[in-house]
């Protein structure tokens, strides 16, 4: 597909958008209801490159499901807890979640599976979870480099205990055994310690857990951010967490319709922000359970007025002529919408800094390292440090080509530079079928069927 050319908003923005399920929502839910005793029925799933490589995965594993691609639902007949296939090789792609969640499931087997992806997901860390799962019984060999994919399983069930993670670089490797863990042989004890990225991630999958059934012990530490002055609240970080899963539970079949991907949903809801006027979000409020919706704090730091319900989320542009503020952020517990707020900055009046986010490194690609070079190509002048950006906005945004790195968050956000500067395209747009196939296709409905007043 050729590049993208972003389209110029004519002025502001009046609109109300149903967005796609979610990506996590839906690879944990696929996962959980293969497991269950039982039928599931899982409505408006995501149907996109990540998702429709994890049902590949569970096929691959002898589950059992239908998919209707037309109204995104998914019937699925639940193994009871015993993987029907003894022996497979898995395509995991570059998504992490499927690399992950099946390094995990298929340790509860009795059998020998070889897991790989694409050459990035080499590069892509999940010796953390490889050998939490060896101590507990799991027999794992390194296919390639100690520490990455490939990897060959060679399963016996999972014998449960005392396990833990110090810094994790990814929560999946946390969320991937907390899935399993109630078919583990004993109850199942973790200990996370230090930094834990994205653990409204983690939290997402034990309010999953327990929708199927399924209740799980958790405590979160908690540290103020002394490095943020002048938040409008104050700044927390997860300094640890504590999970025990009891072992006699099962996840039972159940009937479970997906929010929308709040992750994506951050794109379209800062559109307000950048031409004015206001958007909604159906099916995304204050009841959902990802905590990347809260992406709409951030707006309203930036001097944007939100609207919450329960499952309605809506956006209005700053008023009287006040532009956007730049902020300082840790967005530790939220790095998939940093990309976001970093195209975001170049329209805000001072500098945006983000911090704490170094687990950005190892996802699609370096994502700081990305963002660093394409924003100064729109004439942003970026520190970056280990686990930092700071963007300190240009003057007026110099028209580029963007380069997405294969990677859909790149592609997706930096759609918002090109709302007020002409001569903005994206390289590779077709990347964003990781996630929302069809995202240039509605952002192009969207923002041409404004009308200037």
């Amino acid at each position: 597909m050729d590049d993208y050319v972003c389209p110029i908003a004519a002025g502001p923005i009046d609109a109300t958008v149903s967005l796609p399920g979610s990506k996590s929502i839906t690879n944990r839910a696929l996962v959980m209801a293969c497991l269950a005793d039982g039928p599931s029925l899982l409505r408006k799933v995501l149907l996109a490159e990540d998702t429709l490589i994890m049902i590949e995965a569970l096929r691959a594993l002898g589950m059992r499901m239908t998919v209707d691609e037309r109204d995104c639902v998914a019937e699925i007949t639940g193994c009871r807890g015993h993987l029907p296939v003894t022996e497979a090789t898995l395509d995991c792609g570059n998504s992490g979640t499927t690399m992950r969640f099946c390094t995990a499931l298929t340790c509860l087997a009795n059998g020998r599976y070889t897991l790989d992806g694409v050459e990035r997901m080499h590069e892509r860390p999940i010796g953390g979870l490889v050998e939490t799962l060896k101590s507990l019984g799991a027999g794992i060999d390194y296919l390639g480099s100690a520490g990455y994919p490939p990897i060959h399983v060679a399963a016996s069930g999972l014998s449960g205990g005392h396990v833990s993670f110090h810094s994790p670089p990814s929560s999946q490797f946390v969320s991937a055994l907390l899935i399993v863990s109630p078919y583990a042989r004993r109850d199942v004890y973790i200990d996370v310690t230090g930094d834990v990225p994205s653990a409204s991630y983690l939290a997402m999958t034990t309010k999953l857990m327990d929708f199927f059934g399924v209740a799980v012990v958790e405590q979160y530490a908690y540290q103020a951010n002394d490095a943020i002055v002048g938040a409008a609240q104050p700044a927390r970080r997860v300094r640890g967490c504590k999970f025990i899963v009891e072992s006699s539970q099962r996840y039972c079949g159940t009937t479970w319709t997906v929010e929308p991907d709040a992750s994506n949903a951050t794109y379209f809801l800062s559109i307000p922000a950048v031409v004015g006027g206001r958007l909604c979000i159906d099916g995304l409020g204050l009841e959902s359970i990802q905590g990347d919706a809260k992406f709409v704090d951030l707006l309203e730091q930036m001097g944007c007025l939100v609207t919450r319900e329960a499952h309605r989320l809506t956006v209005e542009g700053p008023r009287d002529g006040a532009g956007l503020r730049g902020i300082d952020v840790d967005l530790n517990d939220m790095p998939d919408t940093a990309q976001t707020l970093a195209v975001l900055a170049l329209f805000a009046k001072g500098s945006t800094t983000i911090r704490n986010v170094g687990n950005l490194r190892v996802k699609e690609t370096d994502r700081l390292s990305a963002l660093s070079t394409e924003l100064t190509k729109l004439g942003a002048v970026v520190e970056e440090t280990s686990d930092a950006l700071i963007v300190h906005p240009p003057q007026t945004i110099r028209p580029a080509r963007i380069e997405t790195y294969n990677d859909h968050r790149m592609a997706m956000s930096f759609a918002l530079a090109g709302l007020k500067c002409k001569g903005v395209t994206i390289a590779d747009p077709l990347c964003c079928s990781k996630t929302f196939p069809d995202f240039f296709r509605t952002w192009t409905s969207l923002i041409e069927s404004i009308v200037r007043t």
